[in-house]
């Protein structure tokens, strides 16, 4: 399927791009692209890298409760990793010519849009755990498949750095998920509870399936993404469930059974109006992860200041000494 030119765009500059697209070429920041290529990768991108920054507020919630010295450090160094994510896909978009305080400021009113699974609560220490091996799992199967087929380079490369930090997340909580489900019958009750309550908004993290996706077939078309929204979802049930079946602990779906013919575990269905619910704002923590990260933001605002200031009395210097 051909694109159509929109009336401002030259059909022989929209014919090369899509044969650049077929060629597997990657598209830079100074080559020709469609307006309408550049939006998408905007909304995807900045939906990333919102979702790294409010990413660390359910996690940073239990940095001063770890149980020990090293987990402390190990989620601190963690939750220090997302806010790199953030900031380096943010940097990924402004080659976009987007406006980083722009992005900021759609968050922080709401206007924004971030991964639905951080809007749900952080109840107990196995959560942290769980989180690092479902939910960094969930970005790892979407973002390796970014970082080897995504169209655009920017995007690209910046995911080869973040999947390998992502790796050592997941690692990180499954080693945590192992060590509790081992534990006490109080502890392996505490992460077999995490389980049963995260397993189902990991699998809405991959988004709407593909019937029902506004996105994907654009996406897909011009090389963004390689795989549909149920490829990747089926792709981490298959990773997960060995994983489960390993230390113990059982996922909280009846229907879960494996298919010798496809060898694909098929799994039940995942609560659709649950999810358009947490994505239109209405989830169990949407108002209080805007409003911390509001909070935030209007805290900070001396710190821009007096960077800003910094910046602007070197300036100076330099161009009196220049004169």
């Amino acid at each position: 399927m051909t694109q159509q030119a929109t009336p401002t765009e030259d059909p022989a500059l929209l014919a090369e791009f899509e044969a650049r697209i077929a060629r597997g070429e990657s598209i830079e920041p100074k080559d020709w692209m469609p307006e309408r290529y550049r939006r998408q990768l905007v909304r995807m991108m900045s939906q990333h890298a919102h979702s790294e920054v409010v990413g660390m507020l359910p996690e940073g919630n239990w940095i001063t409760r770890a149980p020990s010295l090293r987990r402390k450090l190990s989620l601190l160094a963690k939750v220090q990793d997302e806010a790199g994510h953030g900031l380096y896909i943010y940097c990924g978009t402004e080659t976009l010519g987007v406006d980083r305080q722009q992005l900021l400021e759609e968050l922080i009113t709401g206007k924004a849009k971030y991964s639905s699974i951080f809007n749900y609560p952080t109840l107990t220490w196995a959560d942290m755990g769980v989180i690092g091996w479902f939910v960094d799992g969930a970005a790892i199967v979407n973002q390796t498949a970014l970082a080897k087929h995504c169209s655009y380079g920017p995007y690209k490369r910046a995911m080869v750095r973040v999947c390998k930090e992502e790796n050592f997340h997941k690692k990180q909580g499954f080693e945590s998920v192992a060590a509790l489900a081992q534990g006490t019958p109080a502890q392996h009750a505490m992460v077999q509870d995490a389980v049963d309550r995260w397993w189902w908004p990991t699998l809405m993290m991959f988004g709407p399936p593909d019937s029902d996706s506004p996105n994907s077939a654009e996406l897909l078309r011009w090389g963004v993404k390689k795989y549909t929204n149920d490829e990747l979802r089926q792709r981490f049930v298959n990773l997960t469930i060995p994983q489960a079946q390993a230390v113990g602990l059982t996922l909280p779906d009846p229907s879960l059974r494996f298919d010798e013919a496809t060898g694909n575990w098929v799994f039940g269905e995942i609560d659709w109006n649950e999810f358009w619910q947490v994505v239109k704002g209405d989830g169990p923590c949407n108002r209080e992860r805007v409003a911390a990260r509001r909070a935030a933001h209007e805290d900070g605002e001396w710190v821009r200041a007096a960077a800003t200031a910094h910046a602007e009395k070197k300036a100076a210097r330099g161009a009196t000494r220049a004169a």
